[in-house]
């Protein structure tokens, strides 16, 4: 159990800079629809969809295969492991940075971005040092050390928001001309597009500097024949990592493909993704749980209480994910009733899309209890099930996207994500079940979805015309579930702070 609420304690670390990094940066979205035009945000939603498959491409599962190997057994040389896939890395993104600058003009023109390289060019450079800077933090998590983690994350965060209110809010308001000092670093005449990638990319090249002792603070070494092995690991990742990303942002890059009138579908792929951003608490959970749960996985693999570890593990996990489903899903429709909200015309008109948002939210839960499953195949060094599980997941999001978008718009999006993690979820526990079964707690686990969707059902749709009492309501649903869970599963004796608290009594 110690090694659990160790699992715990590193997640709501991870979390800290996760959620509340996001949170902030979530709270750009009025601003950027405020300040943009639908095609605009929907060029932001298409760029950033790029920049995530990228990501992956170029890390080709070198995290995990990082985790896998600096854990492998007692006589690994970590810092090895570390310098030889940091090496790998750094030569790869190099030699892709210098492709991509060299045939800039027509890459740019494929992607219906003609005269606007700098877009391309500017994000390049941030996915280039996040690529990097991605085995630092690999290494952060490994040597368990998630406050430096959480701040550097915190300051990226913090510099990007203050960045972006300076261009979009602050510099139209005291620009003085072309004769002014702000004409320096400001044109009105930019698109604000730009300022929200150059924003960006000042503030990934500081979070960068900040990891300079991970970074050049080191004596390089590589081994070839490691390399071999850890490549050999990481490449079926790599797969499942593509096609991962296409089951994640699948929708965004092909929208404007599949989609009729390609104005149309930069509008639509806009408000779908301000919507999408709804859901980034269910997504700044998971992603602060995989944070903690790669090393908690590798590092528990040799302990005999292993399975038990991961079934709780699990449990808490679905517990809690359907806490989050339940509490955003039933607050976020009142969203709309806020006054600045509902007066401002360009930002009301988003607010049409939130019905994506509690299917997103479920589907993000799918793709957190697949990746919980999933670390079967790792564990096993059967990584080819998981290219397996995400190449299905990727045909069924092409597909249905080709079919079902140009029909049912950004709607077909959020249903066809739903449909994907559903079955790569089914399909990674059946097959687990043969190669590395954990009896995992099915039942209670049905238990926790059927009474949210009993209560988000019953609080969506009970008619209840005054707002207030359908806000107390809700409210009270969701209390009602925190009940449930204390009462079965959870005791304030497993929640520090509580306990002590109650111990004082």
């Amino acid at each position: 159990m110690a090694g659990l609420k160790g699992l715990v304690k590193d997640t709501a670390l991870y979390g800290l800079s996760s959620i509340l990094g996001r949170l902030l940066n979530w709270l750009l979205v009025p601003l950027y629809v405020a300040k943009t035009s639908d095609y605009e945000y929907g060029q932001v939603t298409q760029i950033y969809a790029w920049v995530g498959f990228l990501l992956v491409l170029l890390t080709y599962g070198l995290e995990t295969g990082f985790f896998r190997f600096a854990n492998k057994d007692t006589d690994t040389d970590a810092n090895l492991v570390y310098t030889t896939c940091l090496s790998s890395i750094i030569t790869t993104t190099a030699f892709f940075v210098a492709l991509i600058f060299i045939f800039l003009s027509p890459i740019a023109g494929s992607l219906g971005y003609v005269g606007m390289e700098n877009y391309i060019s500017m994000m390049v450079i941030v996915l280039a040092m996040d690529v990097i800077c991605s085995i630092p933090f690999a290494y952060l998590r490994f040597k368990q050390r998630p406050l430096k983690f959480a701040l550097v994350k915190l300051l990226y965060v913090g510099l990007n928001i203050a960045l972006n209110l300076f261009f979009l809010v602050l510099c139209p308001t005291i620009y003085g001309g072309e004769d002014s000092l702000l004409s320096l670093v400001y044109s009105p005449q930019r698109s604000p597009v730009f300022y929200i990638l150059l924003s960006n990319l000042l503030s990934t090249t500081i979070q960068t500097l900040f990891l300079s002792s991970e970074l050049f603070a080191i004596k390089y070494r590589f081994d070839f024949s490691l390399f071999k092995d850890i490549l050999r690991y990481s490449f079926p990742l790599l797969i499942l990592g593509i096609a991962g990303v296409i089951n994640q942002t699948g929708a965004q890059i092909l929208f404007e493909i599949v989609y009729d009138d390609p104005q149309t579908a930069m509008q639509q792929l806009g408000i779908y993704g301000a919507n999408y951003k709804f859901a980034v608490v269910m997504i700044m959970f998971i992603q602060a749980f995989r944070f903690a749960y790669e090393p908690f996985v590798f590092g528990k693999y040799r302990d005999k209480d292993n399975k038990e570890s991961y079934i709780q593990a699990m449990k808490y996990f679905i517990i809690f994910g359907l806490f989050i489903f339940l509490s955003v899903g039933l607050l976020i429709p009142f969203l709309a009733d806020i006054p600045y909200i509902a007066s401002h015309p360009r930002i009301s008109s988003y607010m049409t899309g939130l019905a994506v948002v509690p299917i997103i939210m479920m589907a993000e839960l799918f793709f957190g209890i697949y990746f919980n499953l999933s670390f079967w195949y790792k564990l096993i060094d059967k990584t080819k099930w998981g290219a397996y599980f995400s190449l299905t997941g990727s045909v069924l999001t092409i597909g249905l996207n080709i079919w079902l978008v140009p029909v049912f718009g950004y709607m077909a999006c959020a249903w066809i994500a739903f449909t994907t993690y559903f079955v790569m979820m089914l399909s990674s526990y059946f097959v687990g079940k043969i190669y590395y079964p954990i009896n995992y707690e099915i039942k209670n686990a049905l238990f926790y979805i059927l009474i949210t969707a009993l209560f988000y059902f019953a609080g969506m749709f009970l008619p209840i015309d005054n707002l207030y009492i359908k806000l107390i309501f809700r409210v009270c649903l969701i209390i009602i579930y925190i009940y449930i869970v204390f009462r079965k599963d959870l005791s304030i004796s497993d929640i520090p702070y509580l306990n002590k608290l109650h111990g004082k009594r």
